[in-house]
């Protein structure tokens, strides 16, 4: 019964991806920086940037640094296994306002935009109250809760290879709404991927520690940003394997002809102290660089300067830029002033970012459906 049930969901997410390239739209023209190019993005170890403006504040705290921390003859030399950098994803160095953060995009196509899939009743209406509270911009505790149920149960049944089939194909063909010529695969801050050139040029390990599902980020920066899959760390799902049927994991025997397939409920989330843990769990070591945009970055950032044993700093992207994105001067300000208490070093979009998507990008006055 099993193995029915997983043909079927092969054939449903071949259909899926298949309704996906006869959905694109034939007038949209790849304008941005395409995945391709942003692949070649390579900064020497000297930093040579093309996307920051020139005289940009932040680029020399951060080129300083990095240079005072590998020069073998400072006293703030760091050793090659100790430099360790931690990225957020969306709103830190790729784009969460298009009109929101990419894997809650991808669960509201699947609910509410695929033609091959069908949700239930209660999935429905979840999914359009979450989207109109998107559009409406009031994202609260209750709305992210009912995201958090909703996300797992949506792509549950999938195998980890379908899974990213689907990811790849929507964000291959998907472009994000409010925004001209830009494809969910193709929405990186330019600039922030220079920085991890620029980083891994210089022997830092760089690893994301997101909030978004680690599976969708896996397959989002896949031979695009040089950061392999081991070292991206996300929210997790619940797994299963093909033929476990309702034996416990921790005592089912993985089989030959099994897969790995997704469950209907999440591990965790992680956002806040959460990712502290995880960087000490995945990676047992305390990072020396952090970047966030948000307050639920703010535990990253501060363990990342607490106590260290080595020289440390923090950055916070400010989302200020009203012209070429969806900015938010308020909490920008906001964010500015939590930056200045901390300590931590401020990026802001508006002033040091020569360039953001690139190409003929453009925002619209509003986003589809928005008030």
């Amino acid at each position: 019964m099993f193995g029915n049930r997983k043909k079927y969901i092969a054939t449903a997410v071949a259909i899926s991806i298949m309704a996906f390239s006869a959905g694109i739209d034939r007038d949209f023209v790849v304008s941005a920086a395409p995945r391709a190019d942003i692949a070649k993005i390579n900064v020497t170890p000297k930093g040579k940037f093309k996307y920051w403006t020139k005289d940009s504040a932040a680029k020399k705290e951060l080129t300083e640094f990095v240079k005072d921390v590998t020069d073998e003859g400072s006293r703030n030399f760091i050793p090659k296994e100790e430099r360790i950098a931690v990225f957020d994803c969306d709103g830190t160095f790729m784009c969460e306002t298009g009109p929101y953060y990419f894997d809650w995009m991808l669960s509201l196509h699947r609910a509410l935009r695929d033609k091959s899939y069908s949700p239930t009743d209660d999935m429905i209406n979840d999914a359009n109250e979450i989207d109109a509270a998107i559009r409406d911009k009031h994202v609260s505790a209750v709305v992210d809760a009912k995201m958090r149920d909703l996300s797992p149960k949506l792509m549950a049944g999938m195998t980890v290879e379908e899974y990213r089939d689907y990811v790849t194909a929507y964000m291959n063909t998907t472009g994000l709404d409010g925004f001209t010529n830009l494809k969910a695969g193709e929405a990186f801050y330019l600039p922030m991927a220079e920085v991890i050139s620029y980083l891994t040029a210089n022997d830092f390990k760089v690893y994301v520690v997101s909030g978004a599902e680690r599976e969708a980020l896996r397959t989002l920066l896949d031979g695009i940003i040089p950061i392999p899959p081991e070292q991206i760390i996300g929210s997790d799902h619940v797994y299963r394997a093909l033929n476990q049927g309702k034996k416990e994991a921790s005592k089912y025997f993985f089989t030959e002809d099994d897969k790995i397939v997704r469950g209907d409920t999440k591990v965790d989330v992680n956002l806040a102290a959460n990712k502290v843990f995880k960087i000490w769990r995945e990676i047992g070591r305390q990072p020396v660089l952090a970047f966030g945009n948000s307050m639920e970055d703010a535990g990253m950032l501060q363990y990342t300067l607490a106590n260290n044993k080595n020289k440390s700093a923090a950055f916070v992207v400010l989302c200020d830029d009203t012209r070429r994105e969806f900015g938010n001067v308020h909490t920008a300000a906001k964010m500015e002033r939590a930056a200045k208490e901390y300590g931590w070093h401020t990026i802001s979009m508006a002033k040091d970012f020569a360039d953001i998507y690139g190409g003929k990008v453009r925002i619209i006055t509003k986003h589809a459906g928005e008030k």
